[in-house]
């Protein structure tokens, strides 16, 4: 069923009970679609995400002429892959507003053997930092140009392979450079240097890498370089060229960051959600976002993890802590912990957000429009954002009616507001926020709304 343009949220009367199957993970999706398209044979993803980004990368590859089978209802992607080739040698792909799939079909299409194909994408995504991918791909060889302004989509490819050698790029706009380029080091003719500087997103270079060794027959190699006091740390990756094998079948993890919201929900609301096969602790996921669980238990949660998945939960009238934490490595998740500010026991500092203001929105600017419309006092820097609470304001211009929130387009916001709508503020279930565009959500989360309202009834029914 379509979502209103403007959704009111309808507050928990009952604290949260039930469990909430949050959908496969966006960076391993598409990450492992695009190493399965350069596998050889045929790759089954397993427990995958079905969302406008994983349908922008689906699309992309078929029209390079691979064969991709979706099968949503059993969670189940299928690429049959040509051990590198790329079938067809022109293309016009469109990547929407999907951060990895434009990175990563750019540089996959830099290191085919011959073709020409054109990427563009949304207006915001024309926006997006793309020049320190483009340079290090022009290094090693590859033709591309930039019809519109230099570094920014539109992009145009003239392909003819990749040769390797080293590489030096700046990674502190986006992580997902570094990977593009460990994600097609496997095409290149010669070893793979990069040389990342600024700061890089660790957890998901990392994860690229596991992710690459899961399809490979060598591992890529990673390390910190110069002094630990150096104002700009080096990370060095070297990769091979390396023919990939099919694993046959791979499963997805639940994505860590779409469970961020659902593990904040007793924070809000009281009582406890159980999320089935997510993983926490280090070394057993993939995904560097699920260290926010820590920053949950800072606040006031309870997170234990089970064989089968995690529960959190928010027990008794303990009041919910304030905290100052860098979010420089789950940065994605910082929006969770933003919204939630306002019924916190104190300040919120959030720091190492730099790099949101050039993803999907600038997200530290809307962030404080948002929190400041619901009466907080915000100070916004150009890597932070400080949250000081005022219960009294908030709740009297929630009196006044539902606050609008502002989504900017960007899912993020919608789904982090619509958890601090979830707090019953008044004390009756009456609402008082409302999403505008909460539609947005269909890019990494089409069923986020259905779920929220599945765990509200839940709530109700419990005894």
């Amino acid at each position: 069923m379509p979502l209103p343009p403007l959704l009111p949220i309808t507050p928990f009367l009952r604290p949260a009970r039930g469990d909430a199957a949050v959908p496969g993970s966006k960076s391993l999706t598409n990450r492992a679609m695009l190493l399965a398209a350069i596998a050889d044979g045929p790759t089954v993803l397993t427990g995958a995400l079905f969302s406008e980004d994983t349908q922008i990368m689906a699309a992309a590859l078929r029209r390079l002429g691979l064969d991709v089978g979706e099968d949503p209802a059993r969670g189940e992607i299928r690429i049959v892959g040509r051990g590198g080739a790329i079938p067809v040698e022109a293309a016009d792909l469109f990547v929407g507003l999907a951060g990895t799939a434009a990175r990563f079909l750019t540089a996959l299409c830099a290191a085919a053997e011959a073709g020409v194909y054109r990427l563009d994408g949304t207006p915001q995504m024309r926006k997006r930092p793309m020049r320190g991918l483009v340079e290090a791909l022009r290094s090693l060889g590859a033709d591309i140009r930039c019809p519109g302004e230099e570094g920014h989509f539109p992009l145009e490819i003239r392909a003819h392979g990749l040769r390797g050698g080293e590489v030096r790029i700046d990674a502190s706009e986006s992580s997902q450079m570094v990977s593009a380029l460990l994600l097609v080091a496997p095409l290149a003719r010669g070893p793979l240097i990069v040389e990342a500087i600024g700061k890089v997103r660790m957890p998901f270079v990392e994860m690229t890498q596991r992710l690459v060794d899961a399809f490979g027959p060598n591992r890529t190699e990673g390390a910190a370089s110069g002094p630990e006091n150096a104002a700009e740390p080096v990370f060095r990756f070297v990769a091979g060229p390396m023919k990939l094998r099919s694993p046959g079948r791979f499963a997805i993890e639940p994505d860590a960051t779409a469970a961020s919201y659902f593990l904040a929900l007793p924070l809000a609301t009281g009582g406890s959600v159980f999320l089935p096969n997510l993983r926490s602790a280090h070394g057993q996921t993939l995904q560097g976002d699920a260290a926010f669980i820590e920053i949950l238990m800072e606040v006031g949660a309870t997170v234990r993890e089970q064989d089968a998945g995690v529960i959190a939960s928010r027990e008794g009238p303990a009041p919910l802590r304030g905290v100052s934490r860098d979010f420089s490595a789950f940065s994605d998740t910082f929006l969770t912990l933003a919204a939630l500010s306002p019924i916190l026991g104190g300040p919120t500092h959030i720091t190492g957000i730099a790099h949101t203001r050039k993803q999907e929105s600038d997200r530290i600017a809307g962030a404080a429009r948002e929190l400041e419309r619901l009466g907080q006092k915000v100070v916004e820097g150009a890597d932070s954002l400080t949250v000081e609470p005022r219960p009294d304001e908030l709740r009297r211009i929630a009196g006044l009616g539902p606050v609008e929130i502002e989504t900017y387009g960007d899912h993020r916001f919608a789904m982090s507001f619509a958890i601090l709508g979830c707090h019953d503020l008044h004390g009756d279930g009456r609402p008082w926020i409302a999403i505008r565009n909460p539609s947005c959500c269909a890019k990494t989360f089409p069923d986020f709304f259905v779920l929220l309202e599945g765990l509200r009834q839940s709530s109700l029914a419990a005894r």
